[in-house]
């Protein structure tokens, strides 16, 4: 098991290693320059600035200097966009949102995921079957800026207490948190109606049955934890994209999260924030799939072989 975690610690290190590596010649790749602004700037500046940040050198040796001074130094670079602001500073200051955010909108999805599929796999081709589904298949297709405006005009508007846009009050989160969890629950309620099907109709599971096990020890004791077992691997990379915010959730409920950094460098063309940033999500990205891929070893005994 631990030789297992090490092997996907390093896949992961190496993933993200490309990743980035990969990243920093696309991003060089890009039209414009991150110094031209809305003023015109002369060359003798524009060369000055690029000799200040290291873009002066070749490629291979910026990237060199990018990863020397990442290992050495936990230096990420000054972003270009912010004035010189540190990469680390700016991930800093709009990660803890960003995970707030995620965090109860897992939290939400999770809730309302499962339960639906549960629901949905005993009633199967029933009524509380087709109406999970229809719900299920509304979080999959309607996108969230469909969703974030509908709860701002139908919940926001009518209750006093909730703001539509904003982030200063705790209940602040709870529009946007489930604006970004009504679609994690829709796939969670999907591939948990698919796997308890699965296993409701295994053999051990009729022989309970037929033994007089109740209804609710059947689900939680016999079923639940092989069931679980698709939804938890689909969880990992839902978990990562929540946890690194939502571009157009925290647009639409003006978030200062991560998610409005991911454009605003691509526009900018703001090379150390943008390698920041995917380097940032690609860790994040490979330690959700560790933890998943952990759990799984504890909920599946066969997969510890």
């Amino acid at each position: 098991m631990i030789k297992a975690i090490l092997s996907r610690i390093a896949q992961t290190a190496l993933v993200v290693f490309l990743l980035v590596t990969i990243c920093f010649f696309i991003v060089h790749a890009l039209p414009g320059n991150p110094f031209e602004g809305e003023k015109a700037v002369s060359d003798v500046v524009i060369q000055k600035m690029e000799e200040s940040f290291g873009l002066d050198k070749s490629k291979p040796v910026q990237l060199l200097n990018y990863w020397s001074n990442l290992f050495l130094t936990g230096d990420m670079g000054m972003s270009m966009n912010f004035k010189g602001t540190p990469v680390s500073t700016i991930l800093g200051q709009s990660f803890p949102i960003s995970f707030q955010l995620g965090l109860v909108a897992m939290i939400f999805g999770c809730g309302i995921g499962m339960p639906l599929g549960i629901i949905a796999a005993l009633y199967k081709n029933k009524f509380p079957d087709y109406l999970a589904m229809i719900v299920a298949m509304a979080g999959i297709c309607l996108p969230a800026f469909v969703i974030g405006p509908l709860l701002q005009l139908f919940v926001a508007k009518p209750i006093p207490f909730l703001n539509i846009a904003g982030w200063m009050q705790p209940q602040d989160i709870l529009l946007p948190a489930l604006t970004l969890g009504f679609g994690v629950a829709a796939y969670i309620a999907r591939l948990m109606r698919g796997g308890m099907l699965e296993v409701l109709g295994q053999d051990y599971i009729r022989t309970a049955r037929a033994k007089g096990v109740t209804t609710s020890d059947i689900i939680f004791k016999h079923a639940l934890r092989p069931a679980i077992s698709p939804a938890i691997t689909y969880l990992g990379p839902a978990f990562a994209a929540v946890m690194t915010g939502s571009f157009i959730v925290e647009t639409i409920f003006q978030i200062p999260g991560m998610g409005q950094h991911f454009i605003d460098a691509v526009i900018a063309k703001d090379i150390f924030l943008i390698l920041g940033l995917v380097l940032f999500y690609g860790i994040l990205m490979g330690l959700a799939n560790l933890a998943v891929d952990i759990l799984l070893l504890f909920l599946n005994p066969r997969l510890r072989a």
